[in-house]
């Protein structure tokens, strides 16, 4: 098959699609099994779902390898790839929230609850959006048809890169805030314990959010640049940018488990109750 017939530009290496499709397949299977095990079932519709997406895209590759002309595995490919990972960048909200509960909320701009309903609600949003172009992008039998279920896809994708970097920003001022302690607002009980299973996660979570965020920033100029781009057009972008990251963001939190993490840290309440420090009575200070 001559690579002009290729709907990719390239015919997608066979050995690289099977390499993909063994890690996000043990990757996946490894979230059942911690999820299962911590009774953390949240992770099944976030961690889990993104595994099993990725699957059905790398599979979409591998079988384009064979059938590069294909327009079925190749949509099945750009659209599952696409929406994937938007339920794993929903793992990173919630722990945010889990993490706040456990430093204290009183460093936080928003409370733990309120993190998780407006960050899992965008993500959502994002998802419904870039869902939604997928399914005009595969459905069409025209090329304007096509480009725009991916406008559409692109729209998600900076809606998600959007709600990404205000998460991080909020994140960071929360870290920062709890290191000076300086509160947001008077602190009902003291400050939790920053111990190494905590710092851990806090890292973990740190290099997940920043995989991701190349991946978003990758599949923007992708979508922006056209299906004719020199972006969409070379393997070794998607293999790295994509496919990579995602790999990373996985494993991360296979190998930093919040279930495992955060059951051996400390909340407010027990550092209180330990050091009797007396930050309860701590005032809060200006933004």
């Amino acid at each position: 098959m001559a690579v002009e017939d290729s709907q990719y530009g390239y015919i997608p290496h066979e050995y690289v699609a099977i390499i993909f499709v063994v890690l996000f397949s043990i990757s996946t299977m490894l979230h059942i099994g911690q999820a299962t095990y911590y009774r953390m079932w949240w992770l099944l519709p976030t961690a889990c779902l993104c595994g099993l997406g990725e699957l059905v895209g790398w599979g979409g590759r591998l079988w384009s390898s064979f059938s590069p002309s294909f327009s079925n595995p190749f949509m099945m490919q750009i659209t599952s790839t696409i929406i994937a990972p938007t339920p794993l960048i929903a793992v990173n909200f919630v722990l945010l929230s889990r993490i706040v509960t456990r430093l204290g909320p009183c460093y936080a701009r928003l409370t733990p609850t309120w993190y998780t309903i407006i960050f899992v609600s965008c993500d959502i949003l994002a998802l419904v959006i870039q869902g939604a172009g997928g399914g005009i992008a595969s459905s069409a039998t025209t090329f304007s048809g096509t480009k725009l279920g991916a406008n559409i896809m692109l729209a998600g994708i900076v809606f998600q890169f959007v709600a990404i970097i205000t998460y991080s920003a909020l994140a960071a001022d929360f870290l920062r805030r709890c290191a000076t302690d300086r509160p947001v607002r008077a602190a009902p009980h003291a400050r939790g314990v920053l111990d190494p299973a905590l710092k851990t996660l806090i890292a973990a979570l740190a290099f997940s959010t920043l995989v991701l965020f190349i991946r978003s920033i990758y599949r923007i100029i992708e979508l922006a640049t056209g299906w004719n781009g020199r972006i969409i057009h070379t393997e070794v972008y998607f293999n790295v940018l994509d496919g990579g990251m995602v790999v990373l963001a996985l494993f991360t939190i296979n190998f930093a488990h919040p279930g495992r993490l955060l059951r051996s840290t400390y909340d407010a309440t027990a550092y209180e109750a330990k050091s009797g420090s007396g930050r309860s009575s701590a005032t809060a200070e200006g933004v």
